[in-house]
């Protein structure tokens, strides 16, 4: 039976519950906005307040007859070509821990990419998950990481043949993607699921022009943010499931261990609607996205000093299978620049926000909602910076380790170290303890330390010189990275 896309049952629910009129004597305590502060509700707007209510016992009635969430999570399954479809209102980071816990459990192996975000740490830490890491493949000319491929995962299912499934990142924040079917491939080869973290990929089920989706190509669970890609609000985030090798209740089961009991409708409203938009005019949308991505392209290409990566760059041998042109990824030449200061110089000079900014790139994100409105501006204000910079001071260097040095060695659970007795101790005689927290530069999100790696001093010094350059590490005890917390 085919679903009808034109509806959107949630954002019909909450549509309905305000022209109702309804009473409400449970949360939220603002009672539909009549308690607000009036300049929250100034600047907020009071629509945000009048919409906002209890999925259960607001939205529908206090047994969820209305099945309104279910339905739209139907809708958003049969869209995307999964089995079915959860929505979470805590993000991706709950949702990728949720399908974590429903693969593998304690003192219990899964085979994860080492570029795997900071939420794939918080799970191994609740859960006691074993991580059997497995490498991306490096790009040492660039200092860029690329997804693993399919052929490091059979590797490390040879060596380790009890792992109980695989989780790989794809695409990654700077675009790059997996061969996924491959992937997918191996691990059923072992009868063994395979998650796929696909935060960066809610457009790729919805254009031929784009890197494999993760459920056309075999993927067991998908984990997707719709507020990065998408047009959902932030904290709107989904998770897919196919085929017979993770039970749905298993996987509803642990996102209720881990979600909130209040969950905002608000969030679930617009992950409704978004599903409809691309449902109706999914490929329209996206094509507008990727033409208007490929022009800024060009543009960008043309100002001396800049270059923007592409297929030829990140893709080929050793590196990514495929490449979403999306994510806009501009290499800076020259010693002036590095992505922490051209990422200030365009917010504090041009009230311009990039994506993600590392020691030599900048990361700028095209959505179907860009046109030459907001790229326009930005050409201008990579012109102006070019031409500014050129009176500016060297920038400090980052000490980029090679590949080799930039792994270090798991001597022990990521758990057991998290909740070990630590100290905090300088970083000039950090070198060789075991690391009891994890630090992250942010964004992207991906650690560099992780807890259980004993550090080491070519880590400890990239960390180092990376904060004095503008390096984010807002997760270590440490954001200035003068100490670091390790296991007494």
């Amino acid at each position: 039976m085919s679903l009808d896309h034109s509806r959107a049952p949630v954002l019909e629910a909450v549509d309905a519950f305000r022209r109702q009129g309804m009473l409400s004597f449970s949360p939220p305590g603002h009672k539909q906005g009549l308690g607000v502060d009036p300049e929250v509700r100034r600047i907020l707007g009071a629509s945000v307040f009048e919409h906002d209510l209890l999925a259960s016992g607001g939205l529908d009635d206090r047994r969820m007859r209305g099945q309104y969430l279910q339905e739209a999570e139907r809708l958003m399954a049969d869209a995307v070509h999964a089995d079915h479809t959860f929505f979470t209102t805590c993000g991706s980071s709950l949702s990728v821990k949720a399908a974590m816990l429903s693969v593998a459990g304690p003192e219990e192996q899964l085979l994860l990419g080492r570029d795997a975000h900071k939420s794939v740490v918080s799970a191994l830490i609740l859960s006691g998950i074993e991580p059997v890491w497995v490498e991306p493949r490096w790009d040492p000319e660039r200092h860029l990481a690329h997804p693993p491929s399919a052929q490091d995962f059979a590797d490390a299912f040879a060596a380790h043949p009890n792992a109980r499934g695989a989780l790989v990142t794809s695409p990654t924040p700077y675009g790059s993607a997996a061969d996924l079917r491959g992937t997918a491939d191996i691990c059923h080869q072992h009868g063994r699921p395979l998650i796929v973290d696909e935060a960066w990929g809610a457009h790729l089920p919805f254009h031929r022009d784009l890197p494999s989706w993760a459920m056309d190509a075999g993927a067991d669970v998908c984990v997707t943010s719709i507020h990065k890609m998408g047009t959902g609000l932030e904290q709107g985030s989904v998770f897919h499931l196919q085929g017979d090798l993770v039970e749905p209740e298993v996987l509803q089961n642990r996102a209720d261990l881990l979600g909130t009991t209040s969950p905002s409708v608000l969030v679930y409203a617009a992950l409704d609607g978004w599903r409809r938009q691309m449902a109706l005019h999914g490929h329209e949308l996206v094509s507008h996205a990727l033409e208007t991505a490929a022009e800024l392209r060009v543009g960008i290409e043309k100002i001396d000093g800049l270059h923007v990566n592409g297929a030829a760059d990140f893709c080929g041998p050793g590196l990514a299978d495929s490449l979403d042109p999306l994510p806009v990824v501009i290499d800076l030449a020259g010693p002036r620049l590095s992505g922490y200061r051209v990422a200030d110089w365009l917010r504090e000079q041009r009230s311009i926000n990039v994506h993600l900014a590392d020691h030599r790139r900048i990361n700028v994100q095209i959505t179907h909602a860009d046109s030459s409105a907001t790229t326009a501006p930005l050409l201008d204000a990579l012109r102006d910076l070019v031409r500014t910079a050129q009176s500016w001071d060297e920038a400090s260097v980052v000490a980029v380790p090679p590949p080799a040095e930039l792994r270090m060695e798991q001597a022990c659970l990521p758990r057991d170290a998290f909740f070990a007795a630590t100290d905090d101790v300088p970083i000039s005689e950090a070198a060789g303890r075991v690391a009891a927290e994890t630090v992250t530069p942010y964004p992207p999100g991906i650690p560099v330390i992780l807890p259980g790696e004993r550090l080491t001093e070519p880590v400890l010094t990239y960390l180092r010189t990376g904060v004095r350059a503008g390096m984010n590490l807002p997760d270590a005890a440490d954001p200035d990275f003068r100490t670091v917390r390790v296991v007494r």
